[in-house]
């Protein structure tokens, strides 16, 4: 159905693409796999009509097509679902599915049915297994909820090629079962499916055939029979990676204590919980079991409803984030692009923000000072950037997360924050992140990681505390941490 030849796509400084082909027959579930960085987003917004190759060909049904466009792709029968969000905050969910495309009724005078487009809208809603309200706003669902509205827009385009960028990424093991059922269900309707996702496992057990690429090339392909962990992590990384492994306390000492905190969404759970210095303690949890909001509590985002929080057993109150960074209290966000960088403003620039008073003089910044020290910093963190000029929103989404952690660790942090650190992270840029975690903690640090991933929270944590619904369940010792008893509590 698709054929790809000699793509080439180079932005200033960098060779995206090189020579890349790619195939898929109808019906066939395509993963395409590589580190951040490797190309596949640039191959598949080339598909999409978001970029303009600089040469190759792009056949379809066996024509060759001009893509535009993003209306081109889509008239052609090819719908994208993005690993950022692209939803439209103010508009309800059932506007988002239907966005520039809404039914009409009248005469001359066209109206937007709003009957039809609700109707519409729960018939595929419902196929990707959202329960909310069609006509609740956007911006009051979460991550998940906004993912799977994003999913549902694409299969109302009746798309006989549908492309998935880390579909999963923000989604609970029953959603992604729902997701995987939604993509069986297309393939035997002969829909093709290009599969994009770190998430291996979900790889092995959906793909007909993977396609690998590293640094904007062709690395590889393996069929059905051939496809396991291992073979596509040779491919995609060509190196040994260096594991992270969970360990015992280097200190009895606490770091930070909650003693009965409430968050605004759950004013009548309690939650009391302390963080050593000196381990990792996993947060584990389904999506809205209300561990964001305690993360945002700890860092200022948020006032808490009651409760305390302690330092060296001293109460503390943060107003703001400013009050939590003078604690040395840093959080790395979920939601790297809008909480974690200024995407329009270059890797230097966010690098250095948190504290400019370093790199000035009379109020004036010293941009040798601030160049020099961005760029050992992105030495330090492996951070992969044309240069530290180089906007932050053009790098991939692994490299971003390095920026959003030299920004904080440069700062020497006491307690740091992770919110989903490696979602949509490949697994070499993975396997730094948690050595870097354990590197901290061995260091003194006291580090909270919110995860969904169970691998990592099962592999990195000294502790697990589990949440839901606001309450904190339960903690686990590293000795009694298994999946089963970290799930039951979550339930």
């Amino acid at each position: 159905m698709l054929e790809m030849f000699g793509i080439c796509k180079k932005f200033p400084g960098v060779t995206a693409l090189d020579s890349v082909d790619f195939a898929a027959s109808r019906g066939e579930v395509v993963a395409l796999v590589g580190e951040n960085g490797a190309g596949k987003s640039t191959l598949m917004k080339s598909l999409a009509g978001i970029h303009r190759p600089d040469s190759g060909t792009i056949n379809l049904e066996g024509k060759p097509v001009l893509l535009h466009s993003p209306a081109d792709a889509a008239a052609l029968g090819i719908g994208t679902v993005h690993q950022e969000l692209e939803v439209i905050e103010t508009l309800d969910v059932a506007a988002n599915v239907f966005l520039g495309r809404e039914p009409t009724w009248g005469g001359p005078l066209r109206l937007v049915d709003r009957k039809r487009i609700r109707s519409d809208a729960e018939k595929f809603l419902a196929r990707v297994g959202f329960s909310g309200n069609p006509e609740t706003p956007v911006r009051a669902l979460s991550t998940a909820q906004k993912q799977l509205v994003e999913i549902a827009r694409a299969l109302s385009q009746q798309a006989r090629l549908l492309i998935l960028d880390e579909p999963t990424s923000s989604l609970t093991p029953a959603e992604t079962g729902r997701l995987m059922q939604v993509i069986a269900d297309l393939r035997s309707s002969d829909v093709t499916v290009v599969y994009i996702s770190h998430r291996l496992h979900e790889v092995e057990q959906l793909a007909d055939r993977v396609v690998v690429l590293r640094d904007g090339r062709n690395a590889g392909e393996l069929r059905r029979g051939e496809i396991t962990r291992d073979r596509m992590i040779q491919l995609m990384v060509g190196r040994d990676l260096k594991t992270a492994r969970a360990g015992s306390l280097s200190s009895a000492k606490v770091g930070i204590e909650l003693r009965d905190l409430r968050t605004k969404r759950y004013p009548s759970q309690a939650v009391s919980l302390s963080i050593r210095s000196g381990e990792i303690l996993g947060l584990a949890g389904l999506i809205g079991a209300g561990r964001s909001e305690l993360a945002r509590v700890l860092f200022g985002v948020d006032r808490p409803r009651s409760g305390k929080i302690l330092i060296d057993g001293s109460s503390v109150e943060f107003r703001a984030p400013r009050d939590a960074i003078r604690r040395g209290i840093y959080l790395v966000p979920e939601d790297r692009r809008t909480s974690g960088l200024l995407t329009a403003m270059s890797v230097r620039e966010n690098i250095t923000l948190p504290d400019l008073s370093r790199f000035s003089t009379a109020g004036c910044i010293r941009r040798q000072i601030e160049s020099r020290a961005a760029q050992s910093l992105c030495a330090e963190f492996m951070v992969k950037s044309p240069s530290v000029e180089t906007k932050a929103g053009d790098l991939s989404g692994g490299n971003q997360q390095k920026v959003v952690l030299a920004k904080w660790l440069s700062l020497m942090p006491r307690t740091i924050l992770f919110d989903e650190p490696t979602r949509g992270i490949d697994v070499g840029a993975k396997a730094e992140i948690h050595v870097l975690m354990r590197r901290l903690a061995e260091n003194g640090v006291a580090v909270l990681m919110i995860s969904s991933d169970m691998e990592e929270i099962l592999q990195n944590s000294d502790r697990v505390a589990v949440m839901h619904a606001g309450k904190l369940t339960g903690i686990l010792a590293r000795s009694d941490c298994t999946e089963e008893a970290i799930m039951r509590l979550a339930v």
